[in-house]
C-alpha cells in the first residue's frame, strides 16, 4: 500500500505576516482497540497494565532501549487522546539592555486554554489572543506589515515529540547514562532521515531506565515549512501516577532567530500544564463515602434554634453564592484544593486579625488561584491570590501587604454579587469562565480599602517592615508598560488601577527604586515558590537555599526562567532541602 505523507503537528506558532501557509494534518495514533459500543478503558487502569508488562523485562540492548522507547510514545499519544488538561502559555519578549548587560522584558503575550488532543491537537482558549481567528494549524497570513505573531496551540503542542515516532524515519545516537533528580536515564541524540517528511524532532531525549517513557526531550523541528518557523524547546513530563509520565513544563526560547527585513526573535517562554484529574475534584465520592451515625438520644427541639434569624439568613445565602463559585473554579482547575500554601496565607492574615481586634464571622479563609498573571480578589470571605503573584513577592511583608488589601475589603463589607447562590449561574463551559465570573472592585471601593489596609498594617507585625512592600509596587510600575498581560487581573483586581498603583502612599517611605543594584532585591523571577502537582492540583512551596546574587542581572523581576524539576518516581520523596529561616510571625518564605 502507498504510504500517504503528512505534514509534522505546527509547532512553529508564529505567523510571518506576508504569505500564507497550508494548514498542516495530524497523522492518528490508533488508542487501545475496543469492542463496538464498548468505552475506552480509563488511562490509569491501561497504564498500569502496560507497565506490569514492561516491567517484565528490561531492555538489554540500545536497539532494545530505543524500540521500548517509541512503545512507550505511541501509548503516551493514545493515552493524551483522553486526557484534557490546562494549558498555560506565558512569554516575554526581549530586548538587550545596556546597563544590566542582559536582556530584558520588552513585552509579553498570555494564552491560557484546555488541551483536548482526541482528534489531532486542539485548545478551547480561556483567553482571547490577538491571533484569534487564524486557523488553528496555520503557520502564516498574508499581511500588508512583516511582523510575527505567535499562535497559543503551537506552545501546548509541545507536549508532542512526534505523533507518528517511528524507527524509520529517525537516527538514533547513545551519549551517556545521566540522572535526572533520583531518575536515572539513557541519553540519546535524535535526528530524523533524510525525506523523512518535515517537523521531524531534532534534538536529544531522555529515557527513564526502568518503563523507557521519555521524560525529556530537548531540541527543534526540522526542516522548516517555507515561511514559517519552528522554535527551540525544552519539554519535561512527571510520574504521576504508576506508569504514568506526563507533560507538566516546557520552557521555550529563541535569542538569535532571523526573519524577514533582518528583523531577530528574542523570547523566552514557560508552558504549563495542570489538572489531569479533575473529575476527582468533582467530589463524586462522597456519595459513597456517607456513612449512618448511630442513634441519638431525642432531644427536647424546643431548647434549640429553629430557622435562621434574617440577618443569620442573609449571611448564608452570601456564603452559599462564595461556596458555589469556589467549587466551580476548583473544578475546572482555576482553583487549588485546599492545602499547606493556604495556611501560609492564612497565618499572615491571622497576624493582621488579631493584632487589630478582628473578630470576623464567617472566618476569612485564603485559596490560590492557579494562574500566573498578578491578581488578588475576594470571594465573600475568601481571600483568593494568584500563584504568579506568590512567586514575585519578596518577602512576607510585602505578601502581608497583598492580603491585608483583600481583607480590608472584607472588614469594609464590600459583598460578593449574590445572585451566584443559584447554581444554574454556574452552568457554562470552562472556556466562558473569564467572561462569566468578574470579582474586580469599582475605584472607589479599592481606595477605601486602601486606606483601611494602611490602618491595619500600621497595628500589625508588618508595620516597621513595609519598605520593601513599597518598594515591590514601584517595580510593578517600572515594569507595567512591558508587561501588560502579567500585570492584567482576568478574575480580580490588578495591582495597578488605571495610572494609580494601589496602596501607593507604601511607596513614598520606600528606597529609591535601582534596578542596577545587586543587593535590592524589589521582586523575584516567576516559579520560584510555588509547585503545583499536575495531576492534582495539590500546592507546595518551594523550599530551597537562598542564592546568593552576584549581579544585577541575576534579580530578574517577574521574569520567565527555564525549568529544571527533580524528578522523581511516583510514590517516592524528593529530598528535602534546606529552607530557609521562617520569621516570627509566619512561616512564608523570603527572598530568592
Amino acid at each position: 500500500m502507498k504510504q500517504t505523507k503528512v505534514l509534522r503537528s505546527p509547532l512553529a506558532l508564529l505567523a510571518l505576516f506576508l504569505v500564507c501557509c497550508a494548514a498542516s494534518m495530524f497523522s492518528q495514533t490508533p488508542p487501545a482497540q475496543t469492542s463496538p459500543g464498548q468505552s475506552p478503558p480509563e488511562p490509569q487502569l491501561q497504564t498500569r497494565a502496560a507497565a506490569a508488562q514492561q516491567a517484565s523485562s528490561s531492555a538489554a540492548t540500545f536497539d532494545q532501549v530505543v524500540d521500548r522507547a517509541i512503545e512507550r510514545e505511541h501509548f503516551f499519544m493514545a493515552q493524551m487522546k483522553q486526557l484534557h488538561p490546562l494549558v498555560e502559555t506565558y512569554l516575554q519578549n526581549l530586548k538587550e539592555d545596556k546597563d544590566l548587560g542582559a536582556p530584558v522584558p520588552a513585552s509579553d503575550v498570555y494564552f491560557l486554554g484546555r488541551l483536548d488532543m482526541s482528534e489531532g491537537t486542539d485548545d478551547r482558549a480561556f483567553t482571547s489572543p490577538t491571533t484569534a481567528g487564524l486557523g488553528k494549524r496555520m503557520l502564516s497570513k498574508l499581511s500588508s506589515v512583516y511582523s510575527m505573531k505567535f499562535l497559543p496551540l503551537g506552545f501546548a503542542q509541545m507536549v508532542v515529540l512526534d505523533e507518528d515516532f517511528q524507527r524509520k524515519y529517525y537516527d538514533f545516537t547513545f551519549v551517556r547514562r545521566e540522572f535526572l533528580g533520583e531518575v536515572r536515564c539513557v541519553v540519546m541524540d535524535v535526528a530524523p532521515k533524510k525525506d523523512s517528511g518535515k517537523g521531524r524532532f531534532l534534538g536529544r531525549i531522555w529515557i527513564e531506565d526502568q518503563d523507557y517513557n521519555i521524560v525529556r526531550f530537548n531540541g527543534t523541528y526540522y526542516p522548516h515549512p517555507r515561511a514559517s518557523y519552528y522554535l527551540h524547546f525544552d519539554s519535561w513530563r512527571q510520574n504521576l501516577r504508576p506508569g504514568v509520565w506526563l507533560p507538566s513544563l516546557i520552557y521555550s526560547e529563541e535569542s538569535d532567530l532571523k526573519y524577514r527585513l533582518g528583523q531577530t526573535l528574542n523570547y523566552k517562554a514557560q508552558t504549563r500544564l495542570w489538572g489531569y484529574n479533575l473529575k476527582d475534584l468533582r467530589r463524586n465520592s462522597e456519595f459513597t463515602e456517607i456513612t449512618v451515625d448511630a442513634p441519638q438520644i431525642v432531644q427536647d427541639q424546643s431548647q434549640k434554634a429553629q430557622d435562621a434569624t434574617p440577618i443569620e439568613a442573609q449571611r448564608a445565602w452570601e456564603r452559599q453564592a462564595e461556596i458555589n463559585v469556589l467549587d466551580r473554579l476548583q473544578q475546572i482547575g482555576l482553583i487549588a484544593p485546599e492545602g499547606e500554601i493556604d495556611k501560609v496565607l492564612q497565618t499572615v492574615v491571622n497576624n493582621v486579625m488579631v493584632t487589630n481586634n478582628l473578630d470576623i464571622q464567617p472566618e476569612v479563609k485564603c485559596r490560590v488561584l492557579l494562574t500566573t498573571p498578578l491578581e488578588s480578589f475576594t470571594i465573600g470571605h475568601t481571600i483568593v491570590l494568584s500563584r504568579g503573584m506568590i512567586d514575585v513577592l519578596p518577602d512576607e511583608a510585602a505578601l502581608a501587604m497583598i492580603l491585608t488589601h483583600e481583607l480590608a475589603h472584607i472588614v469594609l463589607g464590600h459583598h460578593l454579587n449574590a445572585k451566584l447562590a443559584f447554581n444554574d449561574r454556574m452552568f457554562f463551559p470552562d472556556e466562558r469562565t473569564f467572561e462569566r465570573m468578574d470579582f474586580a472592585r469599582d475605584r472607589g471601593e479599592e481606595e477605601a480599602a486602601d486606606k483601611k489596609a494602611i490602618e491595619l498594617l500600621n497595628n500589625s507585625p508588618y508595620k516597621d517592615k513595609l519598605s520593601n512592600a513599597g518598594l515591590f509596587l514601584k517595580a510593578v510600575q517600572a515594569r507595567a508598560p512591558q508587561l501588560k498581560n502579567l500585570i492584567r487581573a482576568h478574575l480580580g483586581d490588578s495591582l495597578l488601577n488605571g495610572d494609580a498603583t494601589r496602596m501607593s502612599s507604601l511607596m513614598t517611605a520606600s528606597p529609591q527604586f535601582d534596578p542596577k543594584k545587586a543587593d535590592q532585591v524589589a521582586a523575584l523571577p516567576l516559579g520560584g515558590r510555588v509547585k503545583v502537582d499536575p495531576w492534582n492540583d495539590q500546592l507546595e512551596l518551594i523550599k530551597t537555599k537562598r542564592v546568593a546574587i552576584t549581579t544585577a542581572a541575576e534579580k530578574m523581576p517577574f521574569e520567565v526562567t527555564p525549568f529544571f524539576p527533580f524528578l522523581t518516581r511516583f510514590g517516592t520523596a524528593a529530598p528535602e532541602k534546606a529552607a530557609p529561616a521562617p520569621e516570627k510571625t509566619a512561616a512564608a518564605p523570603t527572598g530568592q
